[in-house]
């Protein structure tokens, strides 16, 4: 016969009765520790489109048909690697936990493998009312709590992984009452039209901490040659140097929230102040996540030694707001 644990009477009272008044939703903290916007990002909300679209809280374009959570992801599976806790939103109990399953991305894989396991590994907190948090694709093994643990608010659950159906590392935090899905970012009764905030779920705190970011940069760098996707986001071809006989010289920016129509201006700047490269031109394809590179191939025996410099901006309609002004150096020896 299986022990429960007995809970103080504070947490008793939270829990609530189900003859009393309905209590107020919980007020969530960051489920993650990291900085939204530097260290890591939101990549997708909860669809707020009621038809077969999809469109965020704020009219975006960051959420996917039907996408019940929101997602903070991490830019690379080098940063996955170093570890980037989630923790507790608020206080609760835990009702359910799944781990073991592998950090392996989905795309281009067998789906009907992970049938009923979506979430990956997986953490469900209970709080009142019939109020729950989950925390879904948690890292294989970094998970540090039981069922019918008692958590407070802060607590570490897990890493942010890459379990079940995904494609990049993140925490899918989600939010229910009775089961239904519940948008943080507006309240169980969210307002008629986009961009209303409505009540957020938050905390002062940590809406302070959660700009709305329409489009950002995950990370950066150059290679010889065309980059690959996989290899780009593993972080390997972050690099500040390259040989003076590289057969290319390319600059590659990966992307989330790219919209169809984005204006693209990129610049090589070559050691003797002489443009390499310019470039102008509009994105074809809204994406939720993009790899765009730009480069030279190597013409004469070798590249001129010295210090590049590649400039990206990105710039969106219809007053070609900058939503990205990057700069970053490279050394060819």
């Amino acid at each position: 016969m299986r022990v429960f644990p007995i809970l103080p009477l504070a947490l008793l009272t939270a829990l609530g009765d189900a003859s009393q008044a309905p209590a107020a939703p919980p007020r969530l903290d960051l489920p993650v520790l990291c900085t939204i916007g530097t260290t890591c990002f939101v990549q997708k909300y909860v669809d707020q489109d009621p038809g077969p679209g999809y469109a965020d809280f704020m009219c975006g374009d960051l959420a996917s048909p039907d996408h019940r959570g929101t997602d903070f992801r991490v830019p690379t599976l080098a940063d996955m690697k170093e570890g980037v806790a989630v923790v507790a939103a608020a206080d609760g109990v835990v009702r359910a936990v799944r781990d073991g399953m592998a950090d392996v991305t989905i795309a281009g894989g067998d789906k009907d493998a992970i049938a009923g396991r979506e979430a990956g590994n997986v953490v469900v907190l209970r709080h009142h009312d019939g109020w729950e948090t989950y925390y879904a694709h948690l890292q294989n093994g970094s998970l540090t709590v039981r069922k019918g643990d008692m958590v407070q608010a802060g607590q570490r659950l897990g890493l942010i992984g890459l379990s079940g159906n995904t494609e990049y590392p993140h925490l899918h935090f989600g939010v229910l009452h009775d089961g239904k899905p519940v948008d943080p970012f507006v309240g169980e009764a969210p307002p008629p039209g986009c961009g209303d905030r409505g009540t957020p779920l938050w905390t002062e705190a940590a809406q302070a901490g959660l700009p709305y970011i329409p489009a950002g940069l995950l990370s950066a760098g150059w290679h010889d040659g065309v980059p690959e996707t996989d290899s780009a986001r593993a972080g390997t071809y972050a690099t500040e140097a390259l040989a003076a006989d590289a057969p290319a010289l390319v600059f590659w920016v990966d992307l989330f929230g790219v919209r169809k129509g984005d204006l693209e201006v990129v610049r090589i700047i070559a050691p003797d102040g002489s443009v390499l490269l310019d470039h102008r031109g509009r994105i074809e394809k809204t994406q939720a996540q993009s790899l765009r590179y730009f480069g030279k191939k190597r013409t004469a025996a070798s590249w001129p030694a010295g210090p590049y410099r590649a400039e990206y901006a990105l710039l969106r309609q219809p007053d070609n707001a900058s939503l990205i002004e990057i700069v970053r150096s490279l050394d060819i020896r």
